[in-house]
């Protein structure tokens, strides 16, 4: 008789555990911030309060995109390739004795969600239509662990998507969304400027608070880099890993700040700006560019995009 670790039909989101934690470090960093300052800012707490939205009404999306998720890669885990990376039913997926043959199983699939996520990071800055949906998460001027709230509405339509490969190579889809909640839970972590380093051999394999200061900041050295959600490696090995610089100071936001508290705006802002742009684009082929091209690009001007800009930069 095997034990069942939970319902397997049901996803218990491990998200939902972790809100308590997240509410105490706002709380904490909070207080540190005080004792710096000695003041309350209101700006930074309007900017606070707006990310603690975007956060509320992700969470209310995100709710109805799981029980989605679940539909289609379910569907897509049925026509795996290994059928030695999942078990053949839920009830067996539930049970302890699977499971504890299968630890290696989750090493892996680990390691595949989290390259997947940084694919799908590093395209939501590389390819404009998607950093219409990711924009938000970048556009608070400073760097917290209220920031790490700050989730798109746009991205979690399509997000899961991400990790049809996975249920195809036979990873279950249980275990695909568990992993994704997991690496979620982390990356609130890397939010503050509270931690300034971390151990070297950490700093190597992991995404710190320093290496996401530099993800999160508007310097041109800086721009798009940094995409890890739990491993760093991905970024060293693929060429988009950049060391936080004592001498220079990472100044948070994006390029051209919308200065708004308004959640409306900060959802939706990168958006309205492709439909002007793809309105009065000359032909067909500038249209295009403006939705699909990286962000930065422009058919009547210089070329703004950060892999363009950087090439110019001089140390």
């Amino acid at each position: 008789m095997s034990f069942t670790l939970y319902n397997p039909f049901d996803f218990n989101d491990p998200v939902a555990y972790a809100v308590p934690g997240f509410l105490l470090l706002i709380f904490v960093e909070f207080y540190f911030y005080l004792r710096k300052r000695n003041k309350l800012n209101t700006a930074y707490m309007k900017d606070a309060g707006a990310s603690i939205g975007m956060g509320l009404g992700s969470t209310f999306i995100d709710i109805a995109m799981k029980a989605i998720a679940l539909g289609y890669l379910f569907w897509f885990y049925q026509f795996r390739i290994f059928d030695n990376l999942g078990p053949s039913s839920v009830e067996e997926f539930a049970s302890w004795t699977w499971q504890k043959a299968h630890l290696w199983v989750w090493f892996f699939a680990f390691l595949m969600q989290d390259f997947m996520f940084y694919w799908h990071h590093r395209l939501s800055h590389e390819i404009r239509l998607l950093w219409a949906a990711h924009v938000n998460h970048h556009s608070s001027q400073n760097l917290n662990f209220a920031v790490a709230l700050r989730q798109s509405w746009l991205e979690l339509l399509y997000k899961d998507m991400w990790y049809i490969p996975l249920a195809i190579i036979g990873i279950h889809p249980l275990m695909i969304l568990t992993l994704h909640q997991l690496n979620l839970i982390y990356q609130f972590l890397p939010h503050t400027e509270v931690v300034h380093r971390m151990p070297k051999w950490f700093e190597y394999i992991f995404n710190t608070p320093s290496h996401h200061r530099v993800h999160h900041s508007s310097n041109l050295r800086y721009l798009d880099k940094n995409y890890g959600g739990v491993l760093i490696i991905w970024d060293r090995w693929l060429g988009t890993f950049q060391k936080e610089l004592d001498k220079e100071k990472c100044v948070y936001g994006i390029t051209t700040n919308i200065e708004t508290y308004n959640l409306i705006t900060i959802a939706f802002h990168e958006l309205g700006n492709i439909i002007k742009d793809v309105k009065n684009a000359p032909n067909l082929k500038a249209k295009l560019n403006y939705i699909f091209n990286s962000p930065g690009w422009s058919h009547n001007g210089k070329d703004q995009r950060a892999k363009t800009l950087q090439k110019e930069l001089i140390d």
